[in-house]
């Protein structure tokens, strides 16, 4: 980590606040990702098979669209869910050419072994802070939160 000098500092904070924000988010991420590892699953598949739970069925632009990314690459994070036996594909009711993803047993039953697993890394990595910390920091990130 840099020093930081008084050149670095605005208002009695520091120039760095986003640098320091982005290293917490990566670190937690790391956490995540070693944490999905047990499966075999990346974070974006796990993103993804969230989405496919919360939602029962998505068609793939759906998905590509909650997940920000092309929708070639929702086919492919699909397609590794499907190998994984996780989701399946459906025809959409509505519109026979379109295609729906739909969540198995086993992929919402993952879902909940992945979701146990991020609180408690999560735990963990807020472990250092007290109570009010913890709440505080909620409510700083809500605040920027409501900017994006």
């Amino acid at each position: 980590m840099r020093v930081i000098d008084q050149s670095d500092r605005l208002d009695g904070m520091t120039a760095n606040t986003g640098d320091l924000l982005m290293s917490t988010a990566r670190a937690l991420r790391r956490r995540f990702g070693a944490a999905l590892a047990e499966w075999e699953i990346t974070p974006a598949q796990s993103r993804a098979l969230r989405i496919v739970c919360d939602q029962r069925s998505a068609r793939l632009s759906v998905l590509a669209e909650h997940l920000h990314i092309a929708p070639r690459s929702a086919t492919e994070v699909v397609d590794a869910l499907e190998d994984h036996g996780l989701v399946s594909r459906q025809a959409d009711p509505a519109d026979r050419r379109a295609t729906c993803v739909v969540p198995t047993e086993e992929g919402e039953r993952l879902r909940g072994l992945i979701d146990g697993a991020r609180q408690r890394e999560t735990e963990r990595f807020l472990a250092v802070l007290s109570a009010d910390d913890r709440r505080e920091l909620e409510r700083i990130l809500g605040l920027l939160g409501e900017e994006s």
